[in-house]
């Protein structure tokens, strides 16, 4: 008599635990980042080198999404610079080897620029529902540098949020698309 109620026990944990954990962790949304790169009107341009990335309230990362540099540089010379995204590179640039498949992306041209990221790729399927901030840091050679931060909710419901940056960079949208 007890092994049947053990068993009935058991079979009504499994499937709530089941629920939970993929609950949790298995959003059935992706992630659309419009990033606009403004023209600039100084004497020598250079595009900006620019790191997107997700991380958490307590500042810590959650995700690197996109890091634009000058990957076709001999000897992955365009790396050097990257120390001039100086957040990215402090919470994470530093210790990556780049190259990083799927991260890596070359410099844009002046323009707004669409990023789509689904929500079973490396950066997000593992990504727990929760308030999180877009991370957009750009440097330019001979310019300046810019941080602008883009609060979400990941939670597998659709959302807009839009934030505009001052020199650098324009305007930044994140979308969660169901």
């Amino acid at each position: 008599m007890q092994a049947k109620s053990s068993m009935q026990h058991i079979q009504k944990i499994i499937p709530v635990a089941i629920s939970t954990f993929l609950g949790s962790n298995a959003l059935a949304a992706d992630l659309i980042v419009k990033v606009e790169v403004p023209k600039l009107d100084v004497a020598e341009y250079h595009k900006p080198y620019v790191a997107l990335w997700i991380e958490r309230p307590d500042q810590s990362l959650a995700a690197n999404l996109q890091v634009w540099y000058d990957v076709k540089k001999k000897d992955n010379a365009g790396t050097k610079w990257l120390k001039d995204l100086r957040q990215w590179w402090r919470r994470t640039g530093r210790e990556l080897t780049l190259p990083v498949d799927g991260v890596s992306a070359a410099t844009r041209v002046v323009g707004e620029h669409t990023l789509s990221f689904a929500g079973d790729s490396n950066a997000l399927a593992k990504l727990p529902a929760g308030d999180y901030n877009l991370i957009v840091e750009a440097a330019r050679e001979g310019g300046g540098r810019e941080v602008v931060k883009v609060p979400f909710q990941w939670n597998g419901k659709d959302s807009v949020v839009n934030a505009q940056g001052n020199n650098e960079l324009g305007k930044v949208s994140v979308q969660v698309k169901k």
